[in-house]
């Protein structure tokens, strides 16, 4: 009898755990993507997210300068539009849960290679120190017609 109450807690034991952890990992498999939209960078067309969270990865899509709270490109050229792409960048990681700090890859777009130092310029100052992996590629036009410059880039979370 005594033996049997042991095998039954015993067992209790390891269902009641495999339970827990099978519900743990079913639960952060299910609940581990989910799409980030901050508030003033909405999407402009459907089936677009601005970023993803997919467990401790983001992945930001291509943004441009657009002003927050608008649909309208800053004004000034591709200075201020890599700046204000930046920030737009920035504000979606942050609602992912990770920072500037976190970013692994950039891929940049210029319309015209000539504004690469322009771009650079401004880019450095969001990575100063251990800049991300980069490619910086010219394309004949962006989406929005006004945009001068275009930046997508990932970020994995958790490591400090």
């Amino acid at each position: 009898m005594k033996h049997l109450k042991t095998i039954l807690l015993v067992v209790f034991v390891i269902v009641a755990v495999g339970t827990g952890f099978r519900k743990y990992w079913v639960e952060k498999a299910e609940d581990s993507r989910r799409v980030v939209n901050p508030p003033g960078i909405a999407p402009l067309v459907p089936a677009y997210s601005v970023g993803i969270r997919d467990g401790n990865m983001v992945y930001v899509s291509g943004m441009t300068g657009v002003k927050p709270g608008t649909q309208d490109i800053v004004d000034g050229g591709v200075g201020p539009q890599t700046r204000q792409t930046l920030e737009n960048i920035r504000t979606t990681l942050v609602a992912a849960g990770a920072t500037m700090a976190d970013v692994n890859e950039c891929s940049v777009f210029l319309v015209d290679m000539a504004d690469y130092a322009a771009m650079n310029a401004v880019y450095v100052e969001f990575f100063p120190v251990d800049p991300p992996a980069r490619a910086t590629l010219a394309v004949s036009a962006l989406p929005r017609p006004a945009a001068r410059v275009e930046i997508k880039c990932s970020a994995r979370t958790g490591r400090r």
